[in-house]
């Protein structure tokens, strides 16, 4: 029997050494790909079991290579997101003629006739009805659907759309995103609006409640209702006019019909998981110094949120997006523990959930550091590394947020790659979050694809002896980060921020925290010179009203740009800790 045990554990050893191959090796990587991006794993969505198996898989790699757990002596940090919305119990809709009898003489049928919108708020309205056309204020293209009408705690109709859709190009297509509408509509002293399609929409649909990934729209009832429920409007009449003329025709609906919206959508919250662990180094010349290395491993589940397929839901396995970085940063920690005699700081390997809805896990990481983030000398991302071309092409971003990035790139390229740098630190990935606390970051990225987001994005497209190169590059270069005698210096590359409702390039230099969930715009971080630093705004701060527009969220913060222009003075209204601040903010241009 003891000869059996023996034979089986002499075995065991031998498997473990032949799958723990400490190089980096083309195999490996297809093999951890194969997992991750397999249908058992059913495109790892935010806070699914599928996601949690992932956590478990990366933990125990974690484990076998050594590494040490991040969080408090555990690989996990659990955080909690906005899962989905739900319908609450108090939502109605009536429409009323003064003697009480509905017209068409039947119920309105929630999701049927009549449903909310995922940003509405929580609230009643009972008012007279005006008919706002396409509810747009276009002040550059001369055109104004709330001209000459008066809609103070009254309740709005507008079409969806906009006037000019014939158009392919319209500049009125920037007014037409029903966020947009809805704010205006507040602003201008609305108590709810209600959407209808206009006659293109075939069958007449009603918009599906899904989450948005913003916050509602504080202070407003939002809802869309059938065409025939509001059949005393002469829509089809009035569109034709309005759109053949791109002249409003809006009015004052009979003020014998009175309307009341109640609106409850409740937002339902779920958690979801980091995994982390650390390398101690045998050599800790810098004892309280370290770098990241990070890489998300949720993608987008069945696909049902974000995905560019337009089919029947199937599996997205995200086998470039992101099992590729997600197996990059395996293979990354092992060959560093490996070789942790030969390194001078500590490395943290970090591998995010919740990119894919708002960079939630990163952000979370960020701002719950469980070490002192001003020792972080440096941020390496990595996201799509899986499908390097023929032509050796390597995009690297961040490329201008430290003065000693470029050098090192340049000198570890040992690998004939064709580099593309982009200076900027704030981009549509995780080193965003960390740069956004002053650490200088570099993200590497193979390129976009044809099977983004979509369910073709399988491991049989990964090019495993390419992300090989990629990786023993990025070795190369965390290597010459992490033993360098000075820490990398920061620096602040301006970021480009637009006010695109009309197209002017105002700049304010300010940085969204995606995962603040609150009442406003939550700031991640604030650009070094731009014009919200110097009027001392901070990460943290959440900006309640800009001009005289109140701000909800992120949303709301870019209409409002749209009424500025360089140069403007711009009053603003700043919630940080317990204190409301009022400032002026000098709007910069880009």
């Amino acid at each position: 029997m003891k000869k059996i045990f023996l034979i089986f554990f002499c075995l065991s050893v031998i498997l473990i050494a032949q799958n723990n191959n400490p190089e980096i090796t083309s195999g490996e990587i297809k093999d951890h790909i194969t997992y991750l991006a397999s249908d058992e794993l059913e495109g790892r969505m935010t806070g699914t079991p599928s996601l949690y198996k992932a956590a478990d898989y990366l933990k125990k790699e974690f484990e076998s290579y050594g590494l040490k757990p991040l969080f408090n002596g555990s690989y996990f940090q659990e955080f909690p997101f906005i899962e989905k919305l739900e319908l609450g119990t108090n939502n109605f809709l009536s429409i009323e003629l003064k003697n009480g009898i509905t017209p068409g003489g039947r119920d309105v049928k929630l999701k049927d006739e009549f449903i909310p919108l995922s940003f509405t708020d929580n609230q009643t309205a009972i008012s007279e009805l005006v008919f706002a056309g396409y509810g747009i204020s276009a002040k550059d293209l001369n055109y104004d659907d709330y001209a000459n009408i008066d809609v103070k705690d009254k309740i709005v109709v507008v079409f969806r759309n906009h006037p000019d859709m014939k158009s392919p190009h319209s500049k009125f297509e920037q007014f037409s995103s029903l966020r947009y509408k809805t704010t205006n509509a507040r602003d201008k002293g609305a108590k709810a609006i209600i959407f209808i399609n206009t006659n293109d929409k075939k069958d007449d649909p009603l918009i599906e409640l899904k989450y948005d990934n913003a916050a509602k729209i504080t202070g407003i009832s939002v809802v869309q209702v059938k065409r025939n429920l509001l059949g005393f409007i002469q829509f089809e009449n009035l569109q034709q006019e309005i759109d053949s003329t791109i002249t409003p025709k809006s009015y004052q609906i009979e003020s014998n019909i009175k309307c009341q919206i109640s609106t409850e959508v409740n937002e339902i919250q779920g958690k979801s998981v980091n995994v982390g662990a650390y390398l101690e180094p045998v050599n800790n010349k810098f004892k309280d110094e370290y770098l990241v290395i990070g890489a998300h491993f949720d993608h987008l589940g069945w696909g049902t949120e974000n995905s560019l397929y337009t089919g029947t839901p199937m599996i997205h396995n995200g086998a470039d997006d992101n099992a590729s970085g997600t197996t990059g940063l395996l293979e990354l920690a092992e060959k560093f523990a490996s070789n942790k005699d030969k390194i001078n700081r500590k490395i943290l390997f970090i591998s995010f959930s919740g990119e894919e809805l708002g960079l939630l896990g990163s952000s979370y990481v960020a701002n719950n550091f469980p070490l002192p983030i001003e020792k972080d000398i440096a941020m390496i991302n990595m996201d799509m590394i899986g499908r390097l071309n023929d032509k050796n092409d390597l995009i690297v971003y961040g490329t201008g947020t430290s003065s000693k990035w470029k050098n090192i790139l340049d000198d570890k390229n040992d690998y004939d790659f064709t580099l593309t740098f982009n200076d900027e630190g704030f981009g549509p990935s995780d080193h965003s979050s960390f740069y956004g606390k002053k650490v200088p970051v570099l993200f590497f990225f193979t390129g976009t694809h044809s099977d983004y987001h979509k369910p073709s994005d399988d491991v049989d497209k990964i090019n495993s002896n390419g992300e090989e190169k990629v990786l023993k590059y990025v070795y190369d270069v965390a290597s010459t980060i992490v033993n360098s005698d000075a820490r990398p210096d920061y620096i602040s590359v301006a970021r480009k921020e637009t006010g695109n409702m009309t197209g002017t390039r105002v700049y304010v230099g300010t940085v969204p925290d995606f995962a603040g969930d609150v009442d406003g715009y939550k700031l991640g971080g604030v650009t070094d010179g731009s014009p919200a630093a110097k009027a001392g705004l901070k990460a943290g701060d959440i900006i309640i009203q800009f001009g005289d527009k109140k701000i909800s969220n992120i949303y709301d913060f870019t209409y409002a740009l749209g009424n500025f222009v360089p140069g403007d003075k711009v009053n603003v209204i700043v919630k940080r800790g317990d204190e409301q601040l009022n400032v002026e903010i000098v709007l910069g241009s880009r």
